[in-house]
């Protein structure tokens, strides 16, 4: 009989043209009311981050009358929302201000060694994505759900130190970061 491909592993889901998640992390779970005409429906909204730790992240929420069911339609909903994002060895190429609603955040590059100095659900969307020294600051709205979203706007918008060299005529190395140049 023919052998059978063997099931998606870390290794192999490559080939398989999969996205490997390798960080799943439930951030908030905040129970919710719909009210109805015999009183009040209570619900669950989960917010979740996925990652790789390869420069893709995706963040999303799931609603649903029950926490394991609004989990599976968050993490779902998160995969499919991945994005790639810019990194420059293990931190960010340049800095930037996300916002979102009344949420921003400031991301900067930060040297080797310094790790991740994040809060909250800034910290959990760099980490999945792969970032190991950076630094970020949480302006105005403290909410959570708007804080990640403000930050997923700020990788979103960043730009590849590339990029940055061509649209300013310049070498790589003169707009890369300091400690990085020789």
């Amino acid at each position: 009989p023919p052998r059978r491909p063997p099931p998606p592993t870390r290794l192999n889901c490559r080939r398989q043209r999969q996205m490997c998640i390798r960080v799943r992390r439930i951030i908030d779970i905040t129970r919710v009311a719909k009210v109805v005409k015999g009183g009040r429906r209570f619900g669950f909204r989960v917010t979740v981050v996925v990652g790789d730790n390869k420069g893709n992240v995706g963040v999303a929420t799931g609603k649903a009358r029950s926490v394991p069911d609004a989990i599976r339609k968050a993490v779902d909903a998160a995969r499919t929302s991945m994005e790639p994002v810019s990194i420059y060895g293990t931190t960010v190429p340049h800095e930037i201000v996300g916002s979102h609603g009344a949420a921003k955040v400031l991301l900067k590059p930060a040297s080797p060694g310094t790790g991740v100095i994040a809060g909250g659900g800034v910290r959990a969307v760099v980490e999945a994505a792969g970032y190991k020294d950076i630094l970020s600051k949480s302006l105005g709205s403290q909410n959570v759900l708007n804080v990640m979203m403000a930050t997923m706007d700020g990788l979103r918008r960043m730009k590849r130190v590339q990029d940055i060299a061509a649209d300013r005529d310049k070498n790589v190395t003169e707009v890369s970061p300091f400690w990085s140049r020789n």
